[in-house]
């Protein structure tokens, strides 16, 4: 018990010096901004025959499109940097809430947030496509445009191979949300439905289709030997009582082998076959750093993660005007969320600032155990908080009302009103 009381004060001290970080900043930039409209300090803009100074973000998900933003907010006026960002999705893609979406109808919209009104489209380009290749100097679009860089981000964070619960495959919005509700049709439909793998999306797909429709056969197969393996002891117990007390079948240690579509059934590491009327995978991620390997394979350890530096440059010294946060990033986090890719985001963002005035670069990144924080629904309307340091957890079950899962505070958070879309697609602005 002391053990648990030192943990949470010292998570109410790290949530204060984070608070008073946000505060910091916030108060900087309002002083940068009067500062830099003195006629006296106002930098003259740079020859015309200068060419492009970018500093270019591939990618714009939590640690990319927050690393935009204090980069755009931080270079003063007339710089003759420009800030580049590289992002093939129409929206702001968060993914929290697709298992949700997986299962319940007509919230689906709200997982696509605008991209735009967070940042000032004077002080950025924003150019919707992917990223084929980098060079040295250069990133190759699929498109076919090339565009320069001075400093490279790369937080192209990462993929699921099996698409939904955890990823939607598709760029646009419209297309996006046609997946999910497909998903939803699906769900609805089957009378048998199997889910593989117990980390976050498989567990909270399954409990949301259990609550939803509690008269459906829901079985989820783990290869562990218990759900939500890289957490603590109390959140494994926690998910796996949870589940059961929905009436979820849970068969942990064992591996999908293969699914028969004709027989209607799927076939485990055991022998042991379940009924299955549909297959659902949630059984990992692999970071999206290809793009930088035919320039630097060395960077990318066999996970498919980016060495990096503590300064977050990418570990190859012949580029040291590269970077990478987020998924993409191997810091060493055990459990990365979106919390570890802003975090990583401030740092890369401020030594790019600090290089491109020709200073040294200073700040370096370690994790925090408090910012593996996971909240895990289980079911449509509890959920359990999870903090700890490997040695202690805390453990904070809620009651959830909003099955949205508090979207409105995410588009809030992007600088966007909640759920007001100039997207002309097939749901109203509101």
């Amino acid at each position: 018990m002391l053990g648990k009381r030192i943990l949470f004060v010292k998570l109410v001290i790290f949530s204060i010096k984070l608070y008073l970080d946000i505060l910091f900043r916030s108060v900087s930039t309002a002083i940068r901004k009067q500062v830099y409209k003195l006629p006296f300090l106002k930098s003259k803009p740079p020859p015309p025959d200068a060419g492009e100074r970018n500093i270019v973000i591939v990618g714009a998900s939590f640690a990319g499109y927050f690393a935009a933003r204090l980069l755009a907010t931080s270079l003063p006026p007339n710089t003759p940097f420009r800030v580049v960002v590289i992002e093939p999705h129409s929206h702001f893609n968060f993914t929290w809430v697709f298992p949700r979406f997986c299962v319940v109808k007509g919230h689906e919209h709200k997982a696509f947030i605008p991209y735009g009104k967070y940042i000032p489209e004077n002080l950025i380009r924003w150019v919707q496509d992917r990223v084929q290749t980098v060079e040295r100097t250069h990133v190759q679009l699929k498109g076919g445009e090339k565009v320069s860089y001075e400093f490279l981000l790369v937080a192209t964070g990462s993929g699921a191979t099996d698409g939904l619960p955890s990823r939607v495959r598709e760029d646009e919005k419209g297309e996006g949300t046609r997946s999910l509700r497909k998903m939803q049709t699906k769900i609805e439909e089957t009378k048998r439905l199997v889910v593989v793998g117990g980390g976050a999306a498989g567990v909270e797909l399954a409990a949301d289709a259990k609550g939803q429709y509690p008269e459906k056969q829901v079985v989820l197969v783990h290869s562990r030997e218990a759900l939500m393996n890289r957490f603590g002891m109390e959140l494994q117990v926690a998910s796996l009582e949870g589940l059961k007390t929905l009436g979820v079948n849970v068969i942990l240690g064992e591996r999908l082998v293969s699914e028969d579509v004709v027989e209607k059934n799927v076939t485990l590491s055991s022998g042991r076959k379940v009924d299955c009327d549909f297959l659902i995978h949630c059984s990992g991620q692999r970071p999206a750093s290809d793009i930088l390997a035919s320039l630097t394979s060395t960077s990318i350890n066999p996970s498919g993660h980016l060495r990096v530096k503590s300064t977050l440059q990418i570990a190859d010294d012949s580029l040291p005007n590269i970077y990478a946060c987020g998924d993409v990033a191997d810091t060493g986090e055990h459990n990365p969320n979106a919390r570890h890719a802003m975090q990583q985001a401030k740092i890369a963002s401020d030594n790019i600032v600090l290089a491109a005035r020709g200073k040294k670069k200073q700040y370096t990144y370690k994790p925090h155990w408090a910012e593996s924080v996971i909240k895990l629904t289980l079911g449509l309307d509890k959920s359990v908080t999870h903090f700890g340091n490997g040695k202690t957890e805390l453990l904070f079950p809620a009651e959830e009302k909003d099955l949205a899962l508090m979207c409105d505070g995410s588009w809030k958070h992007w600088g966007v009103t909640p759920f007001e879309d100039d997207f002309e697609g097939e749901t109203p602005k509101k």
